[in-house]
């Protein structure tokens, strides 16, 4: 090493320059180290920005189109109603005065059953229109149908594809609407849904990848399967939450009719044999379908994977090695070459096995193993054949 004289001038000054390059250096760098931080930060928040960008832009689209689908049924639905109170209320006046006013003693009985006929009809479908059965209190409507909650409400079931079918639109411009509405609306859905379902997708593998120690169950099921099972319990619990809360809103379901519709909707099967009537939480529970529908997709989709992969090894098993262990089955005992035998066996091992390069395989050990057993007890089975002596005679007419 070069000694530098303390005393020289210009030695000092390149000491101190030196000094100052290597502090800005270091100052580069940690900045730079600030500003790939601060990028990833920005990375992040601007990711989770797009994916509630879209839910709440999806969330919007609906409540704009269940205003329109309101004001376009709406009073359509009032004049219908009102056809049907005047309706009830006309044959429910004939009847009394039937009873009233009739003098002819002979003709009465088949009076009163023609006009009652016609006031039992008259109330069967005054009451499938929507009315309450209640004439003190002039017929009133039980829940206002096409109110902005259930618009809304209805306007979810048509992008998310469900349709419970307790209410439709019955006029030529909402249908015209429902068909417009629907043909933007549900790729924009499905779009949602497919981007929450990968952001689940990833907190599942991310969760996964950070788990401390996976339990031994995974020694009898295999790790993938133990992750599809616990997503399919995971889908469980978020049904029986919204069970739950259904359960305390509507006063005359069960906890059982809670998860069965939450099932029925999550699934987009929408029977619509129980549908929620109270119009207080409907935005709640839009905003829990469309975040399940993407929960639920999510979870078949990885149930159909491994169902598939399963499937996959199940057919590499029963190819080449099932067809080689039917012919041992049928020429077991007639002098086999057990040698090559064996090596056909090992040939005929699946690929998706002998593919992998680790040694210690635990499959390729259990297909090896049963090779070897296979071998022995058919092997043994012949040495203990006994010996079978064939006389054969022949008859002649000569």
């Amino acid at each position: 090493m070069v000694e530098f004289d303390a005393t020289d001038d210009a030695n000092a000054e390149l000491l101190n320059k030196l000094k100052h390059l290597d502090v800005r250096v270091e100052t580069v760098e940690a900045n730079r180290g600030i500003c790939k931080k601060s990028f990833w930060k920005s990375l992040k928040l601007r990711a989770a920005l797009n994916h509630i960008g879209l839910l709440v832009g999806l969330s919007i689209y609906c409540g704009v189109g269940g205003m329109i689908f309101r004001q376009l049924e709406r009073p359509a639905e009032v004049e219908r109603l009102q056809e049907l109170k005047t309706i009830v209320k006309t044959q429910r006046e004939k009847f009394i005065n039937v009873i009233v006013n009739n003098t002819d003693v002979n003709n009465l009985d088949e009076l009163l059953k023609f006009e009652l006929a016609k006031y039992e009809a008259a109330v069967q479908e005054a009451a499938e229109g929507g009315l309450l059965i209640e004439a003190d209190k002039d017929f009133p409507e039980p829940y206002e149908r096409w109110s902005i909650l259930q618009a809304v409400f209805f306007s979810s079931t048509v992008l998310t594809t469900i349709g419970y079918g307790n209410i439709v639109p019955v006029t030529i411009g909402g249908r015209a609407f429902c068909i417009c509405f629907a043909l933007i609306g549900i790729p924009f859905t499905l779009t949602v849904i497919a981007d929450w379902g990968r952001l689940f997708a990833t907190a599942v593998s991310v969760l996964g990848r950070h788990m401390p120690k996976t339990p031994k169950v995974t020694n009898f099921i295999g790790k993938t399967w133990f992750y599809a099972l616990s997503a399919v319990l995971f889908l469980c619990v978020y049904l029986a939450i919204g069970a739950g809360l259904l359960l305390l809103w509507e006063d005359d379901w069960t906890f059982f009719d809670g998860f069965y519709f939450c099932f029925i909707t999550m699934t987009t099967i929408g029977f619509g044999d129980l549908v929620p009537k109270k119009p207080n939480y409907m935005l709640l529970c839009t905003l829990y379908i469309l975040i399940g529908l993407a929960l639920t997709s999510t979870i078949i989709e990885l149930v159909r994977r491994q169902y598939a992969t399963s499937w996959a090894k199940l057919q590499e098993l029963s190819g080449p090695m099932a067809e080689t262990l039917r012919r041992l089955g049928e020429t077991a005992g007639t002098g086999l070459d057990y040698a090559a035998l064996q090596k056909v066996l090992t040939v005929s091992m699946p690929k998706w096995n002998m593919s992998r390069k680790d040694p210690n395989n635990a499959d390729i050990a259990a297909l090896e193993a049963i090779t070897n057993a296979i071998l022995k007890e058919v092997k043994e089975a012949q040495n203990n054949k006994p010996k079978v002596l064939q006389i054969v005679i022949y008859e002649s007419s000569v």
